[in-house]
């Protein structure tokens, strides 16, 4: 599946600067619910972010179309309904298809108290031609991929 990011759906400027728009991009999904498609976590504009329709190891790809110089990553996971412990992955591609590791981290969710995950990453990267995040949602019963907000600056 191939899907375009339209220019009206330009990522916000927030008050530390202006997030990259994402509209000289595609993006791959490896599923998503109707009402939960990955332009609302692109957006960030609380419309309930991207949510995936099946269970399972999901894949978020987001490949620029020409390379891009990249200095920080927010990624924002909500999850109230289900109790799950999460995995994720974030890696990028240079322009000849080297990848590298950026982080890869676990979350342990629950509806009880922590139901929001923010993770706002620093970092130097020159010429990426592609940012992949995986997103293990873990094995408990009703558990899938969910994310809420993913900038890019």
């Amino acid at each position: 599946m191939r899907k375009t990011i339209l220019p009206a759906l330009r990522s916000e400027i927030d008050a530390e600067g202006e997030w990259l728009q994402l509209d000289t991009a595609s993006v791959e999904v490896t599923s998503e619910e109707p009402n939960h498609p990955i332009e609302h976590a692109l957006t960030c504009r609380n419309a309930g972010g991207w949510r995936a329709a099946t269970a399972g190891e999901q894949l978020i790809r987001l490949a620029f179309d020409e390379p891009v110089d990249v200095r920080r990553i927010q990624l924002r996971f909500v999850e109230t309904n289900v109790e799950r412990t999460q995995e994720f992955s974030l890696r990028w591609y240079d322009a000849k298809g080297s990848c590298s590791s950026i982080v890869r981290q676990q979350w342990n969710f629950s509806p009880a108290g922590s139901t929001t995950e923010v993770e706002d990453f620093h970092i130097v990267l020159d010429g990426v031609a592609k940012i992949e995040l995986a997103i293990q949602p873990g094995s408990q019963p009703g558990a899938v991929a969910t994310l809420d907000c993913l900038r890019i600056a």
